[in-house]
Order: structure tokens, then sequence, then C-alpha cells
């Protein structure tokens, strides 16, 4: 059943047609992800569809169907307590139960506080019938792990975010529109995101760069592009199939069209007896043709990424042993507790743990921006970081795009070569009318965009990158991930986006039950290799803690053969253990992604093989060691 429509709706800014007569249809219990360029209109439609506003077209709603929206941008109401936020999202009547709850909090805090005015509340609420809806406030604050109490303004840009996700479900919307939603969420919690929209009843429609939160949650894929709206059913992987099938047909349509357009700017610029017999029906159609050429919209540019390698670093980029580090404010907690790992060039580590659990503070300490409380840390020589903060702190606001590149100049060096600041600013995809803008005045991806040029025009042999991928499209992320692959520095990488990790890194370090712990490969290898440790110390806790039991009765013996089974397992797990240190230390080798690709990728299907045979080996063990 059709929840929602759209008739041949356009909308544009200027003479950009963001949506050109697009057609639209939700159903009952779709999650369909929307997918686009950076500034393509995603963000425009979701507008149209919350509130239908546009220039021409027809938006169409089912009657009484409930429609919220998590907007991209963090709300600004930094005074307010979460319960007064998620409240807000049930209009006025949950306005009368945030303040009757914070009242009530005041009273509890203030024992000699006058009654009256929760008296007043209390009544108001009665007479409006709205205690039920203090208890769906409170349903969903529950559901997303939100303190009530806490002030919205103080947290961290996750809880914010659950709590604006609070507000958009506490009236049981139909639709859900989401854009943008594991912006500032941590890998732990953008999961039991996942888990919650999957278990949601409604339908969603939802803008985001996260791979892999498509994959796992999407249902149909569409797709916005020069003003044209188009649908693919099925999951994200079906999508781009059939995407690259469009790409590929649509450019040999293309070159037909260009030859056969040329063909005829020869012919009609043939002599004068040609001139004198040519067909005028022929000529009619090659002015048309004209006209169509000029009017193809040609695909967005896309973006060039180019890194200013600086000299060659040391071989040991930095050395930690037993370092530990504690803010003066807190001298008894130890962000950082005797961690030590030895770094060396070329090595390319991510970086993963929640917000807020020191990943920032060990970055800082790596780079000797912060110097550790206990320990020791030894830097390498001729080291120069280009730096990607979250924050985008380095941009000034107030300075134009082409100042805050080039710094007054019009030209940058790349690689030893000088370009033009305009040529150079084309390829991350800034026009010339936009290099003399304010840079306050750029989106987030394209102030992202920007910090990019910004450290890539300047050498460097460490690249430090922190939350490099919020607010970037899909393709440019591709385009990223190819540059870093490419990049013969070491690279810090600290990320949310498990497929960028999957993709970029060959080692993690990753914060876990309150110390950082160092594996090989991305994020799908570290929960592979954090499982196996889980059930490797369940196999040890078995082995080393003997406690008698009473004799049992009826108890199922393993047979002989079981037995036998059970004394080659325990050589097999110990066989495997074995050959999967050897294989970290050969992986884990400065030199080893310098060799053969092909070697390299046999090396590291080997190593998942096995890592599949010693789980399978460890919980046939479990089952015949329960027996």
């Amino acid at each position: 059943m059709a929840l929602l429509r759209l008739k041949q709706v356009s909308l544009a800014y200027g003479h950009v047609a963001l949506l050109n007569k697009v057609d639209f249809q939700l159903e009952n219990n779709e999650r369909v992800c929307l997918l686009g360029r950076n500034g393509t209109g995603k963000s425009s439609m979701f507008r149209i569809l919350l509130n239908g506003i546009q220039d021409e077209g027809e938006r169409w709603i089912g009657e009484g169907t409930r429609i919220a929206c998590l907007e991209q941008n963090l709300d600004e109401q930094l005074e307010h307590s979460i319960y007064q936020v998620v409240a807000e999202g049930l209009g006025e009547a949950g306005l009368l139960m945030a303040a009757f709850h914070e009242e009530s909090l005041a009273v509890e805090q203030e024992p000699g506080r006058d009654l009256a005015l929760l008296s007043r509340l209390q009544h108001k609420i009665e007479q409006a019938d709205a205690w039920n809806i203090g208890q769906k406030t409170e349903a969903v604050l529950s559901r997303l792990s939100l303190d009530a109490d806490a002030i919205y303004g103080e947290c961290s840009g996750g809880v914010r975010r659950r709590t604006l996700l609070g507000r958009a479900l506490v009236n049981d919307p139909e639709i859900l529109l989401l854009d943008e939603p594991t912006n500032h969420m941590d890998i732990d919690t953008i999961k039991k995101m996942e888990e919650f929209l999957l278990s949601f009843t409604g339908s969603i429609i939802f803008i985001t760069h996260d791979r892999s939160l498509i994959r796992n949650l999407a249902t149909r894929i569409i797709e916005l592009d020069r003003g044209e709206l188009s649908s693919y059913p099925g999951n994200y992987d079906t999508y781009l199939t059939r995407k690259q099938a469009m790409l590929e047909a649509e450019s040999e349509q293309n070159k037909k069209f260009d030859k056969k357009l040329a063909e005829g700017e020869v012919w009609i610029r043939q002599g004068i007896k040609a001139r004198r017999t040519r067909n005028e029906g022929r000529v009619r159609h090659l002015q048309a043709m004209r006209r169509a050429r000029a009017a193809r919209l040609e695909q967005q540019g896309r973006v060039k990424f180019k890194i200013e390698a600086a000299e060659r670093s040391g071989k040991l980029v930095a050395e930690l042993e037993n370092v530990s580090y504690h803010y003066d404010t807190a001298p008894d907690l130890n962000i950082i507790d005797g961690f030590s790992t030895t770094i060396m060039r070329g090595d390319r580590i991510g970086i993963i743990g929640p917000n807020g659990s020191g990943k920032s503070t060990l970055l800082k300490l790596i780079l000797e921006e912060l110097k550790p409380t206990s320990g020791t840390l030894t830097s390498g020589t001729k080291i120069q970081v280009a730096y990607f903060d979250q924050q985008r702190q380095q941009l000034d606001l107030a300075a134009t795009v082409r100042d805050n590149v080039a710094e007054g100049s019009d030209h940058v060096t790349i690689n030893g070569n000088s370009r033009h600041v305009i040529g150079y600013l084309r390829d991350f995809l800034f026009p010339p009318e936009r290099i003399n803008s304010k840079t306050s005045s750029l989106s987030g991806g394209e102030r992202n965009r920007l910090l990019l040029a910004r450290i890539f025009a300047r050498p460097g042999n460490v690249l430090v990158l922190d939350e490099p991928t919020n607010d970037l499209d899909i393709e440019t992320l591709e385009l990223l991930e190819d540059l870093l692959d490419s990049f013969p520095g070491t690279l810090f990488l600290v990320s949310h986006d498990r497929e960028f990790l999957d993709r970029v890194v060959t080692s993690t370090l990753v914060f876990e039950n309150g110390q950082i712990n160092e594996y090989v490969g991305g994020y799908s290898d570290w929960i592979k290799q954090a499982h196996q440790k889980e059930l490797s110390a369940a196999k040890n806790s078995k082995t080393d803690i003997k406690v008698e039991s009473p004799q049992k009765t009826n108890v199922k013996k393993l047979s002989y053969k079981e037995k036998r089974e059970l004394e080659e397992l325990t050589d097999k797990i110990d066989a495997f253990e074995q050959e999967q240190v050897v294989l970290e230390k050969t992986m884990a080798a400065v030199d080893f992604y310098e060799q053969d690709k092909k070697h390299i990728s046999e090396t590291m299907q080997k190593f998942s093989g096995l890592q599949v045979k010693l789980d399978q080996a460890i919980e046939r063990w479990t089952e015949l060691e329960e027996t």
C-alpha cells in the first residue's frame, strides 16, 4: 500500500534543476536509501517529502500518515534536557509533559519548593488527557538508552544524534526520514541503531555515505543524478551492478549520438553544390540534435586527489613503552594505561573505539602533542605530519575558499609542480565562481573537500585522518580510498565507517574493556579475531579450572571415537594457533604490503580460511568437552 507519492515534481535553484519532473512512490514497510553526489539535491528532496514545497508537480501523502525527520545538522538547543528535546516531537502536549518533568525534578532537589506550579501543570495535563504522552517519551528514552536529565548541549555528538532520533520517533511515525544518521556516532552505537531500525515497523527513507549501513538496511536504492531519479529494487550490490551497466550503456549511446552529430556538421559545411541540394528535413534534424547536445547534462565531475609527498621519514615512526596518560583534572583516571607498540614507516593503522574512549588522546601522544604521564615514547626522524581533524578547526570560516588553500598566493606546489589554485580547486569540485566564496557558506561535504585540498597541498609523510568520511558522498569516498592505497607514507585513521576501515588499513588499535588491543587487518578482521579470543578464553578457563562435581547419573558418555576426536581437536587447535601466529608476524612485517599483490591476497585469504577452521574446531571441542 502506498504511503506517499511524488508526481512530476520539479525544484530548481536559479538555473540549476535539482529535481526535474521526478516520480516516486513509497510503499509500506520499505527501507529506501537515497543516494547522490554532494549538492545534487538529496536534502532538498527530503524537504519536499516532509513539507511538500516544490516549484511544480504533486505530492500526495495518505490521510493521517505521520512523517518525521532526523536532519543532518545537530540542533542547537544546548540548554534543554534530553527529556525536553525528545518530548518536543509530541507538540504542545509534549512540551507540557517536559515542563512537568522539569518541575518534578526541581521539587525533588528542593524540598521546600512551592508546589503551586507543579499542581497547575498536573491539572493542565489531566485536562489534555496527556499522561500517556509522558509514557511514550519515557519508552523512547529507554529504547535509545538516553539519560532524561542530561543537558543536551553538554553531551557528545553521538548522544545528541540519538536524542534527535528519539524526537523523530516519539510520535510513532509511519514514515521516518533520516539524513546522514550515522554522523558523530561510534561503531557500537551505529550497530545498535541498525538493529533498532531493522525492527522499526514503519517505512524509512535514509541518506547515508555508510556503505555497511546501506547493505544491512536498504530494501531499495533510489539515486538522484542530474535532476533525474532512478530506482533500483534490491540490495546495494544489485544497485552497483545495474548502475555500472546503465553508465556503460549511457556512454555508448552518447558516443553514437556525438558521432552522428559530427557527421551532420561535416555535411552542413559542404560546398555550394551540396547546399543547393541538401534536404531541409535533414537540416531541421541536425538543428534539433544541436539543441539536444547543448541540453545534455554531463555527469558531475569526479574529484581528483593527489597528495604532496614529503621526504621519507625514518624507518621508525614511534615506539611506545608502557605509556600511560591522565588529565590533571582526573589524576586517578588513566585515559591510556600501560600501552606499548611500535609503529614503522608504511604502517596503515585504524583506531577504533567508543566516543570519548581516548582515540584523539592516543593520536596526540603518538604525534608528541601530549607528553605521557608515565612510560617512554620514542619518535622517529624526518616526520612531517598532515592532519585532518574532524572539527575542521584548521579552516578559517571567515576566509575564502582560495585563501584556506593557497594563503594569499595564486599557486600551490604539488609534488614539485606549480599549479594555479583555480585548477587545483577544480580537482576538488570547486568551480571558479566558488573559490572566492566565504568558507562559512560551504556545506559540510564541501568543507570536508576543502580541508582535504588544504592538507594534500602540504608535504607530509605521516597522514592523520580523524573522521574524514562525514558528509562525503560514496564516489568521493572511493576515490579517497584509492589515494590512500597509493600513499607511500604512514597512515593513522580514526573512523566509524566500517567499510572504509576494511578497505584502507592493515592493522587496528581498538579501545575495548579498558585497554588498547592490537589486531591485524581492518574492522571485519578485528571482529573475527576478537570472537576467536573469546572462544580461546572460554577454552582456557575450562582447562585451567577443574571443579570436582558430584557423581551424575544417566549422563551421556563420550564414545571411543568421540574421545579420539577430542584428543585430535586439541592438537589441531594448537597447530592452527601456531600457524596463525606465524601468519600474523608475516602480515605485520614492514615490507609485507610492498610485495606482489597476488601474494598479499593469497596470504590474507589463507589467514581468513585458517580463522574459519580454528573457530569450527573450537566450537566442536567445546561441544564434546561439555558432553
